[in-house]
């Protein structure tokens, strides 16, 4: 079974919410604001955007349900609750949440997520020539960082952003991102292959443990398993299942902390929705 074919993989998601999620969104009650005083907020900028307009701009309704939103109490800039419709902010330098979760504004920040193909080296330049990773951001001209790393021969979700303190945070052992891969592995698994993975064994580096470990298939000869772990250690889930007795023929990663692949196909590359890089802000404490 190729670890693309995961029955699971729910349909590709679009660059912004459903209708359907949209009117969840609209209809669910107040949360408390997470830093909020609940206070009528100062946070107007003469000459700034209309705060209703950056909601709609970031995925988040229609400019009316925007700014219902907001009469709910349920928008904070810098701090402070906002429930006047004739808010301006400069949407480059204050930070908006809508329900305690952190939305996108910055117009010169760029979150894109690409679907790596096996064979592209995860850098921006490699003096071999070989594929890299800006062949598929030529139409970007910021510098962009990729978070963390794949193997040449790994395929699979890798983020890029031109926002350094996020990258830094989500490739830092201190935030113990999760991420999830599908191996398709060569062998039968031993019956204690999953219970060892999941207690940890020592390698070369370290100790190191899956957070979780299932079997998804197995035909004569191969087997298919899906693992999570947060370790960023080098090539870290083809050592693991060598060290159980099932060398790795095909890895893909899937997730990454909030962000799933879904089923981006292989190659392409797309700008991440207000509400994925919000729940990347909420995951290391942005």
């Amino acid at each position: 079974m190729s670890p693309y074919r995961d029955p699971r993989a729910p349909g590709g998601r679009q660059n912004r919410p459903s209708r359907k999620q949209r009117a969840s969104t609209a209809s669910k009650p107040a949360k408390q604001a997470g830093s909020g005083s609940g206070q009528t907020s100062d946070a107007h900028v003469s000459g700034g955007v209309r705060l209703q307009k950056i909601l709609a701009e970031a995925g988040l309704g229609s400019r009316r349900a925007c700014e219902q939103l907001i009469l709910d109490g349920r928008v904070e800039v810098d701090g402070s609750i906002v429930t006047e419709l004739g808010t301006r902010i400069d949407p480059e330098t204050q930070s908006v949440y809508v329900d305690t979760v952190r939305i996108a504004t910055q117009t010169k920040k760029v979150y894109l997520v690409l679907n790596k193909p096996a064979g592209v080296v995860s850098t921006m330049s490699d003096p071999e020539g070989r594929p890299c990773l800006a062949d598929y951001t030529r139409n970007n001209i910021e510098r962009l960082f990729h978070v963390g790393r794949l193997d040449t021969d790994t395929e699979g979700l890798i983020l890029l952003t031109n926002d350094g303190e996020l990258s830094n945070r989500l490739a830092h052992p201190r935030y113990e991102i999760p991420k999830t891969y599908l191996a398709q592995v060569r062998g039968q698994l031993a019956k204690d292959a999953g219970a060892r993975l999941k207690t940890g064994m020592d390698l070369e580096d370290g100790f190191t443990k899956v957070d979780d470990f299932k079997l998804v298939d197995s035909t004569p000869g191969h087997s298919v398993v899906e693992l999570t772990l947060h370790s960023g250690k080098n090539r870290i889930v083809r050592r693991l299942m060598e060290e159980v007795g099932n060398p790795v023929e095909r890895l893909v990663r899937t997730r990454f902390g909030p962000i799933v692949l879904d089923e981006q196909r292989q190659g392409k590359i797309r700008p991440l929705r207000s509400d994925e890089v919000g729940e990347l802000f909420e995951a290391v404490g942005l």
